[in-house]
């Protein structure tokens, strides 16, 4: 038997991400599990944002974002990211993360996440409580350090983490199924 229940955001797993975005004049870090692949000729990226969260009139200034993957060992900063805003605290130098230059967008990278996405928002969706920025990967980076042998991603390397929003927990990923 199952019981229904109802509307809500129930969709699992989500990928626990922190989006940045900025510019020279400051940059801020916003913990996302609302993140999906939309698209894949040409690649795009969506991301939904609250409008009173704090990067959301940065991500409609700038135009532009990275979607960094974070691993295990950076949970503090997904959960500190999230739960702290940036008018009040710099996330980079609270959480020690260190930000590098892109090479095709203006926002920063996330230099100890193991997978950098830049991406060129290309619209805004109005959708009610959330705002979704859809937006072109432009290039991505990945650490040597989560290549395997045959230089391709390795996911166990990886030490993904991802989000349940149905009672608000972070799991780790990582077990290979079946594939290549």
């Amino acid at each position: 038997m199952k019981q229904e229940h109802k509307p809500a955001t129930v969709l699992v797993p989500c990928p626990a991400v922190l989006v940045s975005v900025g510019n020279e004049m400051g940059a801020n870090i916003i913990t996302l599990s609302w993140v999906a692949n939309v698209c894949s000729k040409p690649p795009q990226i969506a991301i939904g944002v609250r409008p009173n969260r704090h990067s959301f009139g940065l991500l409609e200034q700038i135009g532009d974002f990275v979607v960094n993957v974070p691993s295990e060992d950076l949970l503090e900063a997904v959960i500190t990211c999230g739960t702290k805003s940036g008018r009040s605290i710099d996330k980079f130098a609270t959480c020690n993360l260190t930000p590098e230059p892109s090479s095709k967008v203006t926002s920063p990278r996330i230099k100890e996440c193991p997978l950098n996405i830049e991406c060129k928002t290309l619209q805004v969706i109005e959708l009610g409580a959330h705002h979704l920025f859809v937006g072109e990967v432009l290039a991505w980076h990945i650490d040597d350090k989560v290549l395997d042998e045959d230089g391709e991603p390795d996911i166990a390397k990886m030490r993904l983490i991802t989000y349940n929003p149905l009672v608000g927990q972070y799991w780790s990923l990582g077990t290979h199924l079946r594939g290549r």
